[in-house]
């Protein structure tokens, strides 16, 4: 197993040990939860690479509240290199 695939499998455990944790609380803010804590303390790097295992189709793994929280999650820019304007 590669480092990539082992550190996205890490943000997957993480990923899901968030979502157990907002699974207690009220339903209406559980998804919400799980998004605003990813967003707020994952780095760019880290959800990139969340939503390049969603990208491959690996998500048999991820909690059902993970899921869910998806479309909350923000997406990050591309890297600088990759905005290069062709001015």
């Amino acid at each position: 197993m590669g480092g990539i695939s082992m550190e996205r499998d890490k943000l997957v455990y993480m990923g899901n040990q968030i979502a157990k944790f907002f699974q207690s609380t009220p339903e209406g803010a559980r998804s919400q939860g799980v998004a605003d804590h990813i967003n707020k303390f994952w780095e760019p790097r880290m959800r990139t690479q969340l939503f390049q295992k969603v990208e491959a189709g690996e998500t048999s793994e991820f909690h059902p509240l993970l899921l869910e929280a998806l479309p909350r999650i923000r997406r990050p820019e591309k890297p600088l290199e990759e905005r290069a304007d062709h001015q």
